[in-house]
């Protein structure tokens, strides 16, 4: 009877034993198995660290190589107080003055504290962030100095190397700061950067682009990110034998400007000089090669500082691009041009300018000065709104439209920037009747200050129109070319014949009876076109409100540069001949000689140098620009 009791009891406990295995096999079964990618996934989260390396972003630099704009490599640098026991005064004595950090701040920054958890316990503080944006330099003298540091007897060796690493640290991904070396040198031209506040991207607080070259160039600048996947063991170290990938960043290529920042700088200051002398809302100038569209210069005032971006954002608009206004007289040279390409004029054709007052459709229609029977050269010369109305009137409504849109008036440019207006260019159909003899004139029309230029331009390069070019090229991070661009010519706008005409025309501009005297340079034959438009506003025309350009070329014959410069609302002056000529002067010689232009008239020998042939620091620049004051 206890044989078979006990027999009973191994085969129960036999029994159970398999079930147990059984039930053993299955769990395990379950996890390998069914449970395997969701318990893996799992395992990752707490073992497995992705960290990501941020390429560096790419230099904008000028186009002799001065360094406009570059991005600097930072650290967070961050603390454990739990392990400084009661060192935290020596630390912060250590390493506060390389943090550029008050030593009572830090010290504070170091003491232990304790926060409530998700759980609701108490725990202590184990990292608190002492420091943001820390070059890479100082981040290797506080390391230096924690390594160094002395403390008394027994202590010193209780605060072991390892121990230091851990107390003081940075975190494993590196930040960025945008540096912009020339201050509010060609800020407009340069733009902004800014932060991804996009919390589903991977690329979540990287720096972008915002405006100017930084947001059109900001897929070639930002580079690609990199990241390193690698196990970490119970104590957060990383394991690496157990790096599973480590693809490096690749940083971003750097952008080659068209711009000359001494250039930049001459029209910078030029601008900043007749902010003072006339007092306008805003001013703007461009400097660009005709033949290939290269813009050397460009730049609007009032301006501001990249490295402090204000909220304002109407100093952050580059007028000359984003602005369209009517433009007045510098638009004659559209009429004129598109009948002397057509043959309907010639410049000795004459036209009864009315002595002053012409009706047309039932509106009157004023010069400034009464003129009787002009030729097409003097109507150019004097600037008569009647004569160039009378030209209109022989183009007809469809044919100077035509002329208009080849031009490029009434769409964008295709310059390299960002928030470019197309200006207003209405179609033949809703014209008013007046419509013929008023756009002739620059009035019933908008333009950008760009447009203009690039129009002006044209007629310098033969009757070529080309698109605006700002970059030249890109490169990487040793200098190697990456993209090259060319020169666009967009179209034919007029003929080389009429071309050759109206530089004929528009040198009798700065000549003695012209209207922009002041504009002539003593070395160089200047061509050029005056513009002063009262502004349109409520109920009509504003009274002793103008904006008031000079757009002019030279050589005149063999053209190398051309110089656009726009007052808006000038309160000491408001002819254009008298408030940008001046400026388009100071600009075209500086320029003249700094590029070593050949003169074309007057010639004296000239001493060969290498003026210009070197890279120039762009904090030097920036230093004389300082001397003249942007403030009106």
């Amino acid at each position: 009877m206890g044989k078979r009791l006990q027999i009973k009891r191994l085969l129960w406990l036999v029994g159970g034993l398999c079930l147990a295995f059984i039930g053993l096999a299955l769990r395990l079964a379950d996890l390998q198995v069914r449970r395997h990618v969701e318990l893996r996934a799992l395992a990752e989260v707490n073992t497995v660290y992705k960290i990501r390396i941020q390429p560096r972003r790419g230099d904008i630099l000028d186009v002799r190589g001065n360094l406009l704009a570059s991005s600097t490599m930072v650290k967070t640098i961050g603390a454990n107080p739990t392990l400084l026991t009661n060192r935290q005064a020596e630390v912060a004595r250590a390493i506060a003055p390389i943090l550029g950090m008050n030593e009572a701040d830090l010290f504070r920054k170091l003491q232990p504290g304790t926060r409530v958890n998700i759980k609701g316990l108490t725990v202590p503080v184990v990292h608190v962030v002492l420091a943001n944006k820390v070059s890479l330099e100082s981040w290797t003298k506080v390391r230096q100095a924690m390594t160094t540091l002395k403390l008394s007897g027994a202590e010193d060796k209780k605060f072991t190397p390892p121990l230091r690493a851990k107390a003081i640290f940075a975190d494993p991904v590196e930040d960025q700061v945008r540096k912009y070396h020339g201050n509010d040198l060609a800020a407009h031209v340069l733009g902004f950067v800014g932060r991804n506040s996009d919390t589903n991207s991977t690329e979540f607080g990287q720096i972008i682009g915002v405006d100017g070259i930084e947001r059109t160039f900001d897929d070639k600048l930002s580079g690609t990110q990199g990241w390193r996947v690698t196990e970490i063991d119970k104590k957060g170290r990383e394991v690496v034998p157990m790096r599973d990938q480590n693809v490096p960043a690749r940083d971003g290529f750097n952008v080659v400007l068209t711009i000359d920042s001494v250039i930049q700088n001459t029209l910078e200051n030029a601008l900043a000089s007749s902010m003072k002398n006339f007092s306008p809302q805003n001013i703007t100038g461009i400097v660009l090669r005709p033949g290939t569209g290269e813009i050397l210069a460009m730049a609007s005032l009032p301006d501001f500082n990249p490295n402090k971006v204000p909220r304002d954002p109407e100093l952050r608009k580059n007028r000359v691009i984003t602005d369209f206004y009517e433009p007045g007289s510098t638009f004659k040279i559209v009429p004129v041009a598109g009948a002397l390409d057509d043959g309907k004029v010639k410049l000795a054709s004459e036209f009864n300018c009315e002595n002053g007052l012409f009706r047309y459709a039932g509106v009157p229609l004023h010069d400034h000065h009464s003129y009787g029977t002009l030729t097409v050269e003097k109507i150019i010369t004097f600037s008569s709104n009647i004569g160039a109305a009378k030209i209109g009137l022989e183009l007809g409504e469809n044919r100077l439209y035509e002329h208009i849109s080849n031009f490029g008036f009434g769409m964008q440019t295709g310059i390299q920037l960002p928030s470019e207006s197309p200006g207003l260019s209405h179609p033949v159909r809703k014209w008013s009747k007046v419509s013929i003899a008023q756009i002739p004139m620059g009035h019933g029309i908008a333009v950008t200050r760009l447009q203009m230029a690039m129009a002006m331009a044209a007629i310098a390069n033969d009757g070529w129109l080309m698109r605006p070019m700002l970059v030249s090229r890109l490169q990487d991070g040793a200098g190697n070319v990456v993209a090259q661009y060319q020169p666009q010519r967009i179209r034919r706008v007029i003929g080389d014949a009429a071309a050759a005409e109206m530089v004929k025309a528009l040198k009798t501009v700065v000549g003695p009876s012209g209207t922009a005297e002041k504009a002539a340079m003593t070395n160089y034959t200047v061509a050029g076109k005056t513009g002063t438009a009262q502004k349109p506003g409520k109920g009509g025309y504003q009274d002793g409100k103008f904006l008031s350009s000079f757009i002019g070329f030279f050589p005149a014959d063999k053209p190398q540069i051309c110089i656009s410069i726009v007052l808006d609302e000038p309160s000491k002056g408001h002819f254009g001949g008298t408030v940008a000529a001046p400026a388009f002067h100071e600009v075209a010689t500086a320029v003249a000689s700094y590029l070593q232009i050949v003169p074309d008239k007057n010639v004296v020998e000239v001493t060969s140098g290498n003026i210009g042939a070197s890279p120039v620091d762009v904090r030097s620049v920036r230093t004389v620009a300082a001397r003249t004051s942007r403030t009106q």
